[in-house]
């Protein structure tokens, strides 16, 4: 039987399932430290595209992009070639030029890895820019209730 791979949210997490391929692995078939942060990359991508927002559209049409200011990675335990991962994704602060949260990687009910982040907003032609209130708005439904 397939595992459902579609994304999904609960309780104000953004989730993405993935599959463990080969290229993820090493030669023990463990997954390379840095593939965590693509995995986390692919997490954000898909949250924004959930709401509707898509990286190409935040450049062509905004002039901005969503980029890497700060992250901390904590790793707890390795995955494996052909583990099911879900990479969670809460955000904690959403201001007028970043967001902030945390990223959780997990094999069934075992965090693999953690990640807190800090994404900065650019304009394009260089320096900080502005996310639109509308996407602030839209991105209301993950953060966690007070």
């Amino acid at each position: 039987m397939l595992a459902d791979m579609t994304p999904f949210v609960t309780n104000n997490t953004f989730v993405l399932p993935i599959r463990v391929y080969y290229e993820d692995t090493d030669a023990g078939g463990v997954v390379y430290y840095a593939n965590y942060l693509k995995f986390a990359e692919r997490a954000r991508t898909e949250m924004m595209r959930h709401i509707g927002v898509e990286s190409s559209t935040l450049q062509d049409e905004e002039g901005i992009a969503l980029v890497v200011r700060k992250l901390e990675a904590e790793y707890h335990q390795p995955a494996r070639l052909d583990d099911l991962l879900h990479v969670e994704l809460q955000l904690t602060k959403i201001g007028g030029a970043s967001l902030e949260g945390i990223q959780r990687i997990l094999r069934g009910h075992d965090v693999l890895v953690t990640i807190c982040i800090k994404i900065g907003c650019m304009k394009l032609t260089g320096g900080p820019g502005r996310l639109p209130q509308n996407i602030r708005n839209l991105l209301q439904t993950f953060t966690s209730p007070e």
